[in-house]
C-alpha cells in the first residue's frame, strides 16, 4: 500500500507543462458546463385531466356558477384552468341535471386540464 501511495505522490509532484494544464482545465470546465446546463431535468410539471368545478347559488332555484377551477376527480386535486369559465359565470339551465359530486365538490361535464 505504501508503494502505491509513493507512486501517487511522485506523479503529483512531477511538473506539468502549461499547455497540458490548460487542456485539463478546459476539459474540467467543459464537464462542469455540461453538468450544469446540458443535462435534461427529469422533474417536470404534471398535467391533470378533470372537469370544471361549479358551486350552487340562488337558494331554491339551485342554480350553478363556475368557480374557474379544474378538478381531477380521480386524485381529488384541483387548480385554476383557462379551460374553465371564470369564477362567478353562471351555467346554463340544462346543467342542473348534469352536475355530479366528487371530492366534496360539484363539477360539470365540461372537460379541462391543468398543470402543477
Amino acid at each position: 500500500m505504501n508503494n502505491k501511495f509513493d507512486e501517487l505522490t511522485k506523479s503529483l509532484a512531477q511538473s506539468v507543462t502549461r499547455r497540458a494544464a490548460l487542456k485539463q482545465f478546459g476539459v474540467g470546465l467543459a464537464g462542469l458546463a455540461l453538468a450544469c446546463f446540458g443535462l435534461p431535468n427529469k422533474a417536470g410539471a404534471v398535467t391533470y385531466q378533470g372537469y370544471c368545478e361549479v358551486s350552487t347559488y340562488g337558494g331554491l332555484l339551485n342554480s350553478y356558477s363556475y368557480t374557474g377551477v379544474c378538478l381531477d376527480i380521480n386524485g381529488c386535486v384541483g387548480n385554476s384552468s383557462t379551460d374553465c369559465p371564470a369564477a362567478g359565470i353562471p351555467t346554463n339551465s340544462a346543467m342542473k341535471n348534469k352536475v355530479r359530486r366528487a371530492c366534496f365538490s360539484e363539477y360539470s361535464p365540461k372537460g379541462c386540464s391543468f398543470t402543477l
